[in-house]
């Protein structure tokens, strides 16, 4: 048994004999210093067996080798007393999470929860994920916005004991122009980031070198296709699609058990570092390269060689791969016969839909050779790209989906989302250079064709004051209540002339100045919007508010301020509070 120490295999409350047992089932281990990556298959004598070629986004890691430590049979649970930088007690595995690493767990964890709150997305998946990818960043060592000190990249994907995966980012990650390397402290392979990279941090860009980055990016991977990892069966299709390993399964769980029963911080660099790894009985053949500077230029690539053979999977799910077999060598994959994508059905036709909605449309491509036939067992890749809130179906904004016998791939259906806009959404062929086709989609705003006041009180004001009432109105289109739709009211300057006037009743900004436009104000779900409150310079007269939105809805509400009007005669404390709701205001 002491030759199986730190390799025992738990599962959830398994007994510590049932954990023995499993010790000698557990044939891959780890070696320290190395970067998580995928394991070989082995047979059940626990022999390696040739690793097939697999597609460059087959899954997360492109099946690399990862850390095989096992969490110790103790439970992390720290005393009270334990904080960062206090000494604490390790056994086996390592207890505490540095603090950087496991600040980025937490956040991502809590940004899923707002973006895909039916994915049940914990935490403790990504601790566990990231132990046995990297050792939690190699103990943490990442500088304070969360990037490794040094890159952490896996053995290349040459196809000897590894899948073979040939390069597909010029080297720009990874820094090997001839093959694939996992990368970052979550491993992806550069494929996968490619439409999975995630911006974590803030800092306007995604890198998978980022901790912050690649938790939020591991998070949404695992929560595509609309799984839920609250159930069991979901939980597991995730975690192998991360990495398609039953060892490694087995033992992420181990670590999400552990993790889950209590952890604590360490400070960054601290962590303790896993020493066994998947591939500790495979001849090490080459030493990770070193990348190159970010975001070089790629080189013109090379010739493409076959694609790999992804694992199987059901075709038209997204994100999942096509069934494409294993050729005889020598001969074409599909894919290599792809010469472009075509447009299966559009023909030009607009791709609108009102915001809240789903496209009528079903975008798709078809695969053609040179001389037009169709081409089936093609992956084909749609993301979705532009500055607005719309996704497919499952709220991802990037599907995989394989053509059918008539070389036809129909995307998820497109949701338009709340943000008004122009996107567009392009499509390629997976491991293969061929011309894409895209498409232009529109999402107008939720429209109101009639405003109503919910009120006929008079609005009046002394100069200097503040009016009595606020503003409310009712929108309704077709008759019914319009909900969630944008409202901009200003103080005109007549019925003739809707430009915003310079003297008159105002509206304050956050910061207590005045301004006579307000854009941003949104009707509740009964169609009801409350305008900010309003206050009156010294100018007395007669004035006019106008509200509108999209679709044609229009009010216009009648303000007077006049020295015998009831009103305040100056501001009330209140006045200087910031306006409710906060519309974005203009002069």
């Amino acid at each position: 048994m002491a030759a199986h120490k730190g390799r025992r295999l738990r599962k959830g409350a398994a007994t510590t004999a049932a954990a023995a047992l499993a010790v000698a089932a557990l044939s891959a281990s780890q070696a320290p210093g190395a970067t998580g990556a995928p394991e070989p298959l082995q047979t059940s004598a626990g022999h390696s067996t040739p690793v097939p070629e697999v597609s460059a986004d087959g899954n997360a890691t492109g099946n690399s080798p990862y850390y095989t430590d096992l969490p110790p049979l103790k439970s992390p649970l720290p005393s009270p007393s334990s904080t960062i930088g206090t000494p604490v007690s390790r056994g086996e595995g390592e207890a505490g999470i540095p603090a950087t690493v496991l600040d980025a767990y937490q956040k991502a964890e809590a940004e899923l929860r707002a973006a895909k709150p039916g994915c049940n997305l914990p935490w403790q998946l990504l601790a566990a994920i990231g132990k046995v990818e990297s050792g939690q960043a190699r103990g943490g060592r990442v500088t304070a916005d969360g990037t490794t000190i040094s890159p952490i990249i896996g053995p290349q994907l040459d196809g000897n004991g590894f899948a073979l995966i040939k390069d597909t980012d010029h080297g720009a990650y990874d820094g090997n122009s001839s093959y694939d390397q996992a990368i970052g402290p979550m491993q992806f392979i550069p494929s996968t980031w490619a439409w999975a990279g995630r911006d974590g941090n803030g800092d306007g860009k995604a890198d998978p070198n980022n901790v912050y980055d690649a938790a939020l990016a591991a998070g949404h991977y695992l929560c595509r296709n609309g799984w839920d990892l609250s159930t069991e069966r979901d939980l597991h299709r995730a975690i192998l699609s991360y990495n398609n390993s039953t060892d490694y399964l087995d033992l992420v769980l181990s670590w999400v058990d552990y993790y889950r029963k209590g952890t604590h911080s360490v400070p960054d660099g601290s962590g303790g570092v896993p020493r066994h790894r998947s591939d500790d009985d495979l001849p090490r053949t080459s030493m990770p390269a070193t990348p190159r500077a970010a975001e070089p230029k790629p080189s013109k690539p090379a010739k493409p060689s076959k694609p790999a053979n992804p694992p199987k999977s059901s075709p038209g799910t997204p994100g999942s791969p096509s069934p494409e077999p294993t050729p005889p060598s020598g001969k074409p994959t599909p894919s290599d016969t792809v010469d472009h994508l075509v447009s299966p059905d559009l023909d030009g036709t607009e791709l609108t839909a009102t915001a809240g909605d789903a496209f009528e449309r079903r975008i798709g491509a078809r695969a053609v050779t040179k001389d037009g036939k169709s081409v089936a067992k093609v992956r084909v890749r749609f993301t979705i790209s532009g500055d607005t809130d719309a996704t497919f179906t499952g709220g991802e904004r990037v599907a995989t989906i394989a053509t059918d016998a008539k070389g036809v791939a129909l995307a998820p259906q497109l949701l338009a989302g709340e943000k008004a806009g122009t996107f567009e959404v392009t499509s390629v062929v997976v491991g293969h250079k061929a011309e894409g086709v895209g498409y232009t989609a529109t999402v107008t705003p939720r429209p109101a064709d009639k405003l109503v006041r919910t009120s006929d009180t008079a609005l009046t004001c002394a100069p200097g004051g503040e009016f009595a009432g606020q503003v409310q109105v009712k929108a309704t289109y077709k008759g019914a209540p319009a909900a969630k739709v944008g409202a901009t009211a200003t103080l005109i300057k007549s019925a003739a002339d809707p430009s915003a006037n310079i003297v008159g009743p105002y509206f304050k900004d956050a910061n207590g100045q005045p301004v006579r436009t307000l854009t941003g104000l949104t009707t509740d779900a009964n169609g009801v919007v409350t305008l900010p409150k309003l206050y009156a310079d010294l100018f007395s007269g007669t004035y006019l508010l106008r509200v509108t939105t999209p679709g044609g809805g229009s009010v216009t509400v009648e303000l007077k301020v006049s020295a015998t009007a009831s009103a305040s005669a100056s501001p009330s404390p209140s006045a200087s509070a910031s306006p409710s709701p906060s519309p974005s205001a203009g002069s």
